[in-house]
């Protein structure tokens, strides 16, 4: 159910930017990723080249590699590379957290079961969605499109409000991005080259200026 809304929502705004109800579930269906699809709609409206796109979802989905490299040492050794490229196509944060606590080794069979049923909530609201998208009141839609945005500032929010640091990057994140929206057209950058320089800058910064502390060190602290 929870992903049936938020795909719900990726798939109004979608057919915003033009995309048609099959086009919209063929990329909840090969992509199964929130932020990267939604990043990727400007991209796609303003006919950016495939190696700014490639480069674009690179930078946004690089914690799934992260991901799917831990899930490794959970697997057998003998997990076949076909079993393995099966649950590295639907690693996602949720199924993530629900494969790390698994105790003893993962069973692809458990990852599949898992991705089924979040494939099947994750296309079929976007599928509603686009569908809405087509059918309903321009206001309506105008609306409803506004639900995306919610889904991200419910996940910001918490932790900003509990680490400065956090609060830090999401000012400096929505400051550089006004900057870079309002230059100069000469100097303009396309929706997913400002991702691609945003996301560099800051996160390079945020990791030199508020480092997380190692364990060992937290120990010590402690």
């Amino acid at each position: 159910m929870g992903y049936l809304a938020v795909s719900f929502a990726f798939g109004i705004a979608a057919s915003e930017k033009g995309l048609s109800t099959i086009q919209a579930v063929v990329m909840s269906f090969t992509n199964v990723t929130s932020a990267g699809q939604y990043a990727s709609l400007d991209s796609i409206r303003d006919n950016v080249s495939l190696l700014e796109m490639a480069l674009l979802q690179l930078i946004i989905n690089l914690r799934y590699l992260l991901m799917s490299t831990a899930l490794t040492q959970k697997l057998d050794q003998k997990t076949s590379i076909l079993h393995r490229m099966g649950i590295a196509y639907g690693v996602t944060d949720e199924i993530f957290a629900m494969s790390v606590l698994v105790k003893g080794q993962l069973s692809p069979f458990y990852s599949y079961g898992l991705i089924a049923v979040s494939l099947a909530g994750w296309t079929f609201g976007t599928f509603l969605g686009a569908f809405a998208g087509q059918v309903l009141p321009t206001l309506v839609i105008a609306c409803l499109g506004l639900a995306i945005y919610g889904m991200f500032i419910a996940i910001i929010i918490p932790p900003a409000r509990e680490r400065k640091s956090v609060m830090a990057v999401v000012a400096a994140s929505m400051l550089l991005s006004l900057v870079l929206t309002f230059l100069p057209e000469d100097f303009r950058l396309s929706s997913g080259m400002r991702i691609i320089v945003i996301t560099l800058i800051v996160s390079a910064a945020a990791a030199f200026l508020a480092p997380i502390p190692d364990e060992d060190k937290e120990g010590r602290d402690a």
